[in-house]
């Protein structure tokens, strides 16, 4: 299975390295993309759920560091969720 990793940038300007265990969030997300906090939050949570699904699939049970990825980002994302202008960058996609 084709893994990849993203990178993001948060709105205080910090950068994330990420993971995911399929090309899934290519369909989700366009590099040097901007999106605003809850669609951002919406896409990278639906985008997480089919990578892990399709993990469970192929091995019988879903994909723990794709999850634990998800509960990094979900963490990180709260630190701007009383800021309505907070905007989250999609920077780039490369490979495993």
């Amino acid at each position: 299975m084709p893994a990849m990793h993203y990178r993001l940038r948060w709105p205080d300007l910090t950068e994330s390295e990420c993971y995911s265990p399929s090309l899934i969030i290519r369909e989700y997300f366009h590099p040097e993309t901007t999106y605003p906090l809850a669609e951002f939050m919406r896409r990278i949570r639906e985008a997480t759920a089919i990578a892990s699904g399709r993990v469970q699939v192929k091995y019988g049970f879903p994909c723990s560091r794709a999850l634990a990825q998800l509960s990094e980002i979900e963490q990180t994302a709260e630190r701007f969720a009383g800021q309505t202008e907070a905007r989250i960058v999609m920077l780039s996609f490369h490979g495993d």
